[in-house]
């Protein structure tokens, strides 16, 4: 796995992400008991990224609410959890797979296992605490991130100040992850193809690379590779 430093929802972290499949967004590929989709979901999710990776722009659905929730993690969720746990968490921004094609955004690593803090609004965590499990639509970014980054554990957080709090692990289970190698490789050749024939209807790639290399395959975080050089200012 490769690590970007950098801050979680800064512009370096959304320019990382761009284009690129990520753990947070697995649930378009896995459904909550982590079968593979079908239908049109996936697809949608493959005009997304490929939107993203052709004009160099992120989806700008980062709300309030996410913004909100970026503050209480930093200030109050994460701090939580190393003293209730005594442990001391890395903060990352980015990791990707090595070959740069898959990501996640971890709230932090505790040693070879991630951690993902949620803080949701009352009722949701209320739902979550009577229920005593982590809620399944999270569960393709918690197995995405074992995924990405190879580790066996994920820990698993709802937090809200003015309740008691659920903590939980997940352990790698490898059926789970053969799903997702499955969803992830028709992710990966529906966008190959996709960059493909936009090239063909565009005549060649976006006015806003200049290629300095022959390249001839859609590789995902291609913004980032030495190949292209952005000629828009």
């Amino acid at each position: 796995m490769k690590t970007l430093d950098c801050k979680q929802g800064s512009v370096e972290w959304l320019t990382a992400r761009c284009g690129i499949l990520t753990a947070s967004e697995m649930g378009n590929l896995l459904t909550d008991t982590m079968e593979v989709r079908t239908g049109k979901m996936p697809r949608t999710y493959v005009a997304t990224k490929l939107a993203e990776a052709w004009t160099g722009e992120w989806d700008a659905d980062f709300d309030s609410w996410e913004m909100t929730q970026g503050d209480i993690l930093e200030s109050e969720a994460l701090p939580w959890l190393e003293l209730e746990r005594n442990v001391k968490l890395e903060r990352v921004g980015f990791i990707t797979t090595d070959d740069g094609k898959v990501g996640c955004s971890p709230d932090g690593l505790i040693g070879e296992t991630g951690a993902e803090i949620k803080c949701p609004q009352r009722k949701q965590h209320c739902k979550t605490l009577l229920a005593g499990t982590i809620p399944g639509e999270h569960l393709p970014q918690l197995h995405g991130g074992l995924y990405v980054t190879g580790f066996s554990r994920w820990t698993f957080v709802s937090y809200n100040r003015k309740f008691p709090k659920l903590v939980m692990e997940i352990e790698r289970d490898e059926e789970i992850q053969a799903n997702i190698r499955e969803a992830v490789e028709m992710f990966l050749f529906r966008f190959e193809e996709g960059w493909k024939r936009l090239c063909e209807l565009n005549g060649g790639p976006p006015k806003r690379f200049a290629r300095a290399a022959g390249v001839e395959s859609a590789d995902l975080g291609r913004q980032h590779e030495p190949e292209y050089v952005d000629i828009i200012p």
